[in-house]
């Protein structure tokens, strides 16, 4: 039996990795603040000692690799993702409980962003010059909005408008999108963050100054980039802000 030309063992196959990488990622999420390895011999005297399943990372990951099997197949752009998603999850994660994006999860995700970028400008020689110059300026030009912000929110407000993990984040998955998807990621995870921190606001009375994560809103928007349509999201994007006039 086929799904969308891929029979449904591959996407049995797929879906048991993305189990399995799924609860992975709470062995990162518990190791990768401590600046301790996560390919140790610890994860079997320790992790597995008292395992518990993390089924939300579980059944997260795994629905994500399948849907980016549907919509991707196997191809260069499917693992790349694949490589992606479980690390934007551990991004989530620990920046919404600790309020930090480990120095080591962003630079695994940049060197995983180069590899992939070389990997598409070998596979497509045609299109290699236009391919890297995406990828880079998508770095360029991720890091160096947020890093914008992030300066003229500390020359405004005397403090960091965000943190620094968020405009190295946003540099490594420049990477992955190219320079006019960072665009609208950075675009929707500005959006996303007034309507919820509104929300909060609201219903936990919290106050103005208190800090709110960053880092999930930039996970968010960058999904809603990996498996909606480009053009439809750029419609709703440019319909929110023309009011509806575009």
């Amino acid at each position: 039996m086929y799904i969308n030309d891929i029979h449904i063992l591959t996407y049995l196959v797929v879906g048991i990795v993305g189990i399995i990488i799924g609860q992975f990622i709470d062995w990162c999420n518990k190791r990768l603040p401590e600046y301790k390895s996560v390919f140790s011999k610890e994860i079997f005297s320790e992790y597995f000692k008292h395992f518990k399943p993390n089924y939300l990372l579980m059944v997260s990951n795994c629905v994500m690799y399948i849907v980016l099997l549907y919509q991707l197949g196997m191809s260069l752009e499917f693992f790349k993702y694949a490589f992606l998603i479980p690390m934007l999850l551990s991004v989530f994660c620990i920046d919404l409980k600790l309020q930090i994006i480990p120095n080591r999860l962003n630079l695994t995700i940049f060197e995983t962003g180069l590899i992939f970028t070389f990997l598409k400008v070998i596979s497509d020689t045609s299109m290699g010059l236009s391919t890297f110059t995406d990828s880079l300026l998508g770095m360029v030009v991720g890091g160096g909005i947020f890093l914008f912000i992030t300066l003229i929110g500390g020359l405004i407000a005397g403090k960091e408008a965000m943190g620094f993990g968020d405009v190295k984040l946003m540099g490594a998955i420049g990477l992955f999108f190219g320079w006019i998807p960072i665009i609208i990621i950075s675009v929707v995870a500005f959006l996303l963050a007034a309507v919820i921190s509104i929300g909060i606001l609201i219903v936990r009375r919290r106050k103005l100054n208190e800090y709110i994560p960053f880092g999930p809103f930039i996970v968010a928007s960058s999904f809603l980039v990996v498996f909606v349509p480009f053009d439809l999201l750029l419609t709703i994007v440019l319909k929110i802000f023309t009011l509806g006039m575009y």
